[in-house]
């Protein structure tokens, strides 16, 4: 079958760089042009109504609000992928998110007001939310766009990055296939979709495992292919004469050990044949010891 190829890795390697500006960039340009915008037609709106606002206060109250917003990206993005949404579980999770809307709500409107009664006493002025019940209503109504947006935008990132990187799947599992469907057991290769070509990776070339909310990273060839399923399901998919569990969130491919370093705390570091390193705990060091013998003999042991 083909191997990887080249210019969609090529792809995926020259973007690493650039990401943390995109990142980084595409937050702080988002809330600024808004709070840019926002400033001038809430301006515009005053003077058309003959309201008595000075030039500066619409200025306040757009910044504060904006700045707080992109404080709080970084608890979305957290909070996303500690309650990320799938198909099977987005009635239940529909719950948690309308919550978690109110959380950012209180946290962005109690932020906004102090950084705005802070602007206001160093103008000489004072600053007067309201009625926090009647006010937070208000505010509530509008930060729920807010959030529900802010989510939309990290989840079609998110997309967006799984389609560059390339993603595994298990063939002949329809990509509509529920979650809890069982594909068949220890599959030979896996295929891997990569910016609209397909490609099938056997299971053998896999050198480690790491489990990352619902998917688990594939580790190929020095490239990570991320794998819709649970550290669970997939290590009863594979076969325990190759792949053992070493640690809550890994696996790796004893084919592919070189050494095992112990650390002082009882657990050890597994340094892989390409130098690549991956924690092994207590829990599962015993267990090892006896898996890293040639892979013939265990595979009869696994028999």
């Amino acid at each position: 079958m083909a191997d990887h190829p080249k210019p969609a890795a090529s792809d995926w390697a020259r973007f690493q760089p650039w990401r943390p500006w995109i990142e980084y960039g595409f937050w702080i340009g988002l809330f600024l042009v808004n709070a840019i915008a926002n400033s001038v037609t809430v301006s515009m709106d005053t003077r058309r109504v003959h309201l008595e606002v000075a030039g500066w206060e619409p200025v306040v109250w757009e910044v504060s609000s904006n700045l707080l917003s992109l404080l709080l990206v970084p608890a979305v993005v957290a909070f996303t992928r500690w309650r990320p949404v799938e198909f099977d579980n987005w009635r239940r999770r529909l719950g948690e998110y309308a919550l978690a809307s109110v959380v950012w709500s209180a946290l962005h409107v109690t932020g906004m007001v102090a950084l705005r009664k802070l602007a206001y006493s160093v103008a000489g002025g004072h600053y007067d939310f309201g009625d926090w019940w009647v006010q937070g209503a208000y505010e509530y109504l509008k930060d729920v766009r807010g959030f529900t947006g802010t989510v939309l935008t990290i989840e079609a990132y998110r997309l967006f990055l799984r389609r560059l990187q390339g993603e595994a799947s298990l063939p002949g599992l329809a990509d509509d296939a529920p979650s809890n469907a069982g594909p068949p057991a220890r599959p030979d290769r896996f295929l891997v979709r990569k910016l609209g070509k397909e490609f099938l990776v056997p299971a053998a070339d896999i050198e480690w495992l790491q489990a990352a909310g619902n998917y688990v990273n594939l580790r190929v060839r020095g490239r990570d292919y991320p794998l819709r399923t649970t550290m669970a399901q997939i290590e009863e998919q594979l076969d325990p004469a190759t792949f053992r569990r070493v640690h809550r969130s890994w696996m790796v491919n004893l084919d592919r050990i070189d050494r095992i370093e112990p650390v002082e705390s009882g657990d050890a570091r597994i340094v892989l044949q390409d130098g690549a390193v991956v924690p092994c705990s207590r829990r599962y060091r015993d267990a090892l010891r006896f898996d890293t013998r040639p892979q013939p003999e265990r595979a009869a042991a696994a028999r």
